[in-house]
């Protein structure tokens, strides 16, 4: 089985209609010669199918608690994820996605707090960058960078995904001032490594921005060090 990179496991495409359930999510391999042409079995559920019948060897998963998990897809592959996260379900509880781009970054003044187990769990799972362009700026008194909701404009920007707990997910969005600051809100990276493969994961980017943010340069990799000069001011200077 290849290994996604990002601690998921795809299966290899079947021809015939196929059931194979791993960590509660139940995948469906769909086939037109296996006749299922309307909708894929999960236990206790049918999952209508849009758009008529489904392509040969096309995935067609479904989670039955899907409040809390992400989109994958890898090579083609799309499924609900988190699927394969909540193996460590058992050792901790779920798990979901987090993509930051400022300063919670390997080497950027506030990624200690990503290592700090009181706030709970998180693991790198790689770099990555947005799919869609959006405009980083750094901005304010004390030049924080921002991600500005504002899909389509600005640039594809770098960051890094991490697979983070409940308890670290409830610790950043106090961290990043939600939904005041901040809003947590989702979008979609691809990550970079052999396995490749987009992720959708949770950002904390900012809807409630002054109008002349937008004329401010855009990044693509912010770095608190970098050429533009101007320096963070950390939280405990203020």
């Amino acid at each position: 089985m290849p290994a996604t990179g990002l601690g998921d496991v795809l299966l290899p495409l079947c021809p015939l209609a196929l059931r194979h359930s791993l960590c509660s999510l139940t995948f469906v391999f769909v086939s037109p010669a296996a006749g299922l042409r309307t909708g894929c079995l999960v236990p206790g559920l049918l999952a209508p199918l849009r758009g008529g019948s489904p392509s040969p060897g096309v995935l067609f998963p479904r989670i039955l608690r899907p409040n809390a998990f992400q989109t994958h897809t890898y090579h083609g592959v799309g499924f609900w994820a988190d699927g394969v996260l909540k193996k460590q379900a058992s050792s901790g509880g779920r798990m979901a996605h987090v993509f930051v781009y400022g300063t919670l970054k390997t080497g950027q003044p506030n990624h200690r707090v990503l290592l700090d187990g009181a706030h709970g769990r998180a693991t790198l799972r790689g770099r990555a960058r947005t799919l869609e362009p959006y405009p980083l700026v750094i901005a304010g008194e004390h030049n924080i960078p921002w991600l500005l909701q504002l899909p389509g404009h600005g640039r594809c920007v770098a960051g890094e995904v991490y697979a983070v707990d409940e308890q670290m997910l409830r610790f950043l969005d106090e961290f990043e001032g939600c939904p005041d600051m901040y809003q947590r809100t989702r979008l979609t990276v691809a990550v970079e490594g052999p396995a490749g493969g987009t992720v959708q994961c949770f950002a904390y980017s900012t809807a409630t921005y002054p109008p002349e943010w937008l004329q401010l340069p855009h990044l693509d990799d912010y770095d608190s060090q970098g050429e533009h000069g101007l320096r963070y001011n950390p939280r405990e200077n203020r």
